[in-house]
Formats: C-alpha cells, structure tokens, sequence
C-alpha cells in the first residue's frame, strides 16, 4: 500500500493497482422497445439495458434513450432529470430535418437516426465518456 496526500490535506492508503470502482453504466429505454431489441450485443461488458415504463422509471446515472423520440418527450425528460442525466434521441430513418433540430433545442443530447445497433452503441459509449468527463470537470471546480 502506497500513501498519497490528496488535495484537501488528507493522508488516503490506496492499492496503485486497484481499479476505481465506478456503477456500471445502465440504458434506460422508454418508447418503442423493438428498435433497440438488438442493442445490448453491441455495448461493451457490463452494460445493461433496462426498459423504463415513464421517466419516473429513470434512476440517477441512467442515459436515458428515448425511441421514437418527439419534441415533447425531449421537454418533458429535460424538465423531470437531473442535467446530469444524458437524454438519446432515437428517430425513424427518414425523419425530417425540422424533427432532429426540434430534438436538439428541446435539450437531447445526442439525436440518431435510424436504429442500427452497433451505431446506436457508439453515440451511447460516448454519451457516457462525456457524462465521466463532466463529473471530473465539476469536481475539479468545486475542489479548485
């Protein structure tokens, strides 16, 4: 064990191979649930992907995905998160560009069209490299 003085003066003992330990990341989809049947094979180990029956459904963490996204459901998720919480748009294929623009302003974080899962893994993979990123962020500004 290894001795390490963090930045508010305290002494912490820690192992320098231990890995942090971190909540596994969780999917929580609301909407049609058939176009992300295929999505779990294409996320990394030790995802999941959890159906939410409403936004009460949504745990703290969760990226929340909501398939057959409108502008309202982006509002309405926005209005009842935390700003933390990652809010995924997923639209038909050929839905209009006035759709992914009306998405976007309402507050989601990310809007893909189309629901090929390995794409889909990829927008959520990097939802949750920026929700870790933020954190980092926001406690560095709190301890500096």
């Amino acid at each position: 064990m290894l001795e390490q003085l963090n930045r508010t003066g305290v002494n912490q003992m820690f192992a320098p191979n231990a890995a942090p330990r971190r909540a596994e990341p969780v999917v929580a989809v609301l909407g049609y649930h058939g176009r992300v049947a295929g999505l779990a094979m294409h996320l990394p180990g030790g995802w999941s992907v959890r159906y939410a029956t409403a936004l009460d459904d949504v745990h703290a963490g969760d990226i929340v995905l909501i398939s057959g996204a409108s502008e309202a459901d982006v509002v309405d998720a926005r209005a009842m998160l935390s700003s933390r919480t990652r809010v995924v748009a997923l639209l038909d294929d050929d839905a209009p560009a006035h759709l992914v623009a009306a998405v976007l302003t309402a507050g989601a974080d990310v809007c893909v069209r189309g629901g090929q899962p390995a794409i889909l893994a990829g927008h959520l993979v990097a939802c949750r490299r920026r929700q870790l990123t933020d954190r980092w962020v926001d406690l560095e500004a709190s301890i500096g």
